[in-house]
């Protein structure tokens, strides 16, 4: 029995990770970048980006600073020019492709927000919506007139969270507004109707209660999918949910990464962090894959504000190398293994000691994913078609069987 398809797996490129790779030796860099986009990395085949900045940013700015430019005439990309179109570029000239990218929006400039700062929450004034839809429009062509292939972008990144960075709130009642009445009709104007839309970005446990509040006769046909977060926990339910109450939305992980404020700096639980949730949200509906940083300094920044988090590869400027974390060679198992196209196949499980999911791949291929989280060993008989394959999983291990 088949189930969703796999659309990507991809990374995030910040202006933090342009910091890192810019400070880094050129070769260095392409090792970077070919550890994540290249053939013989982890295969990523797409990138999500902020528009303005973000946490992971030396700092903070925005491509329009004068509260009088109604006409947007004064709108700049140097900074993305700069520091994260290069190595968007690179990323492309790795997977030999013009890869798809996403945008994603921290915070309005701070003269078109209620609290007048970036940071803290805030909403957009109603009075601003116009010009902000002008504004995402303008970034998306701006990105496009530059060879970039931006093909989605969501409303807001985390739209129920005030944070100490760039943030800005939005009820379920003014995303679905701000969506309707002004972004989508301004892309259609635009010439950018082939953008996909995702709403919430936002953690998971809400999911399925953002889906309801904006999804309706209206805007269905506006949102192309949902795109959510990991930082509240599983909720894998929540997902199944909307996959089965809107089985024609995509669902997009496109954010998560190992927070040192929250957790520690053990590489074996850290990976298996992320197979766990890799393995709940496909079995629970999830597309596609976009994990956050791709690269970070030793300290886990830059980052404008001391969020500092883990990412799969650490730049050391002490030690002059790049460390491969464990999180990267889990990650593999999926980006290497799972390709465009596959689509996940239904599995059954004896045990709650095992996780596992299976895609069929568009070569006919057939790749199955276990997971052990626990100490000891753990044989395993994976049948199929009438055969039985005896397999023993390690303490502590991730496998992939590819038939």
């Amino acid at each position: 029995m088949g189930y969703q398809e796999v659309s990507f797996f991809g990374g995030a490129i910040t202006d933090a990770v342009g910091a890192v790779l810019e400070g880094m030796p050129p070769e260095k860099a392409r090792e970077v970048i070919d550890a994540c986009f290249g053939p013989r990395g982890l295969g990523y085949r797409a990138i999500r980006t902020h528009i303005d900045s973000c946490d992971f940013a030396t700092g903070q700015y925005s491509a329009v600073t004068d509260p009088g430019d109604k006409s947007l005439r004064t709108f700049s990309l140097a900074r993305d020019e700069r520091r994260i179109l290069p190595w968007i570029r690179a990323a492309c000239d790795a997977a030999g492709e013009n890869l798809p990218v996403m945008l994603s929006p921290w915070s309005p400039p701070p003269f078109m927000k209620t609290n007048g700062s970036r940071n803290g929450g805030g909403h957009l004034k109603k009075e601003c919506y116009p010009l902000w839809a002008r504004y995402l429009c303008r970034y998306i062509r701006e990105y496009r007139d530059r060879g970039i292939n931006v093909t989605a972008l969501s409303v807001q990144n985390e739209p129920n969270a005030a944070q100490t960075w760039d943030s800005c709130l939005y009820t379920p009642e003014e995303e679905r507004t701000f969506l309707a009445e002004y972004l989508y009709p301004r892309l259609r104007r635009a010439g950018l109707g082939d953008v996909d839309v995702y709403i919430w970005d936002h953690n998971k446990e809400r999911l399925f209660d953002r889906a309801c509040a904006e999804i309706d006769r209206r805007t269905d046909h506006m949102v192309a999918g949902l795109a959510f977060h990991w930082y509240s926990g599983d909720h894998f339910d929540a997902l199944r949910l909307v996959r089965e109450k809107f089985p024609g939305k995509k669902l997009l992980f496109s954010e998560g990464c190992i927070e040192y404020s929250r957790f520690g700096r053990d590489q074996l639980a850290n990976a298996q962090m992320y197979a766990h949730d890799m393995l709940g949200n496909f079995r629970a509906g999830m597309n596609g894959f976009l994990d956050w940083n791709i690269v970070l300094n030793e300290e886990g920044g830059p980052n404008h504000v001391g969020n500092y988090c883990e990412a799969p590869l650490i730049w050391n400027a002490g030690t002059g190398e790049v460390e491969v974390k464990l999180s990267y060679h889990y990650i593999g198992h999926f980006s290497r293994y799972v390709r465009p196209g596959a689509q996940r196949v239904a599995t059954t499980n004896f045990s709650d000691r095992l996780e596992v999911a299976a895609f069929r791949n568009p070569d006919g291929t057939l790749a199955v994913i276990f997971l052990n989280r626990t100490q000891r060993p753990f044989p395993v008989a994976l049948r199929l078609d009438g055969h039985i394959l005896p397999i023993d999983l390690e303490g502590n291990s991730i496998a992939t069987a590819v038939f």
